[in-house]
């Protein structure tokens, strides 16, 4: 299975809460954090709703 590397480019300051939410509930907590998950279609949506904020990476 593929693994996603999600980095946090932009701060979530500022954002309103849904997208905070969101960006912990991935793992990313500060500027530049990295994290890798399964390429699940529940991942993909949390992504896309803060595409914005993050840069995503197929990892093998």
């Amino acid at each position: 299975m593929a693994r996603l590397r999600v980095k946090q480019v932009r701060s979530g300051i500022g954002r309103p809460e849904k997208q905070k939410r969101t960006l912990r509930a991935l793992g990313l907590t500060k500027m530049n954090s990295v994290v890798e998950h399964d390429d699940k279609l529940e991942i993909r949506g949390m992504i896309a709703k803060v595409n914005h904020l993050v840069e995503v990476e197929e990892v093998e």
